[in-house]
Parts: C-alpha cells; structure tokens; sequence
C-alpha cells in the first residue's frame, strides 16, 4: 500500500514512536515499511506479503481463538 501526501515533507526521515510503531506493526507481518520525503509531502509504502491460504499449516484468521 503506498500513501502520498502533498503537505510540507522534510530533510529527513522521522523516527518518532508512530513511525516506530508502524514499522513493528508491518515487519510482525513480515512486510517492510518505506518512508520518503518528496517536493512537497511525504509518501508512506508497506510492502506485506499475502499469505498463501492453500499452504499446508495456514490458518485463516477468523479461526482465531
């Protein structure tokens, strides 16, 4: 999924808890999280792989406890 903002952007990439927080939350999925300034905006990319539900051992998550 990617998201692009047209607002003041930034020199740098912050690390604050909400972009720490993504970040966690992307990699316990095993996706990565890219972040990017651009001219103007920023543009936030989780790449999250599909899990292959014919795979042996899969589990749909409605079947949670």
């Amino acid at each position: 999924m990617t998201i692009d903002d047209d607002g003041a952007g930034a020199a740098g990439v912050p690390d604050g808890n909400g972009v720490t927080g993504m970040r966690e939350r992307t990699a316990a999925l095993g996706g990565t999280l890219e972040l990017a300034s651009l001219d103007p905006g920023w543009r936030v990319r989780a790449v999250i792989p599909l899990r292959d539900e014919t795979t042996p051992g899969s589990r749909n998550p409605d079947d949670r406890p």
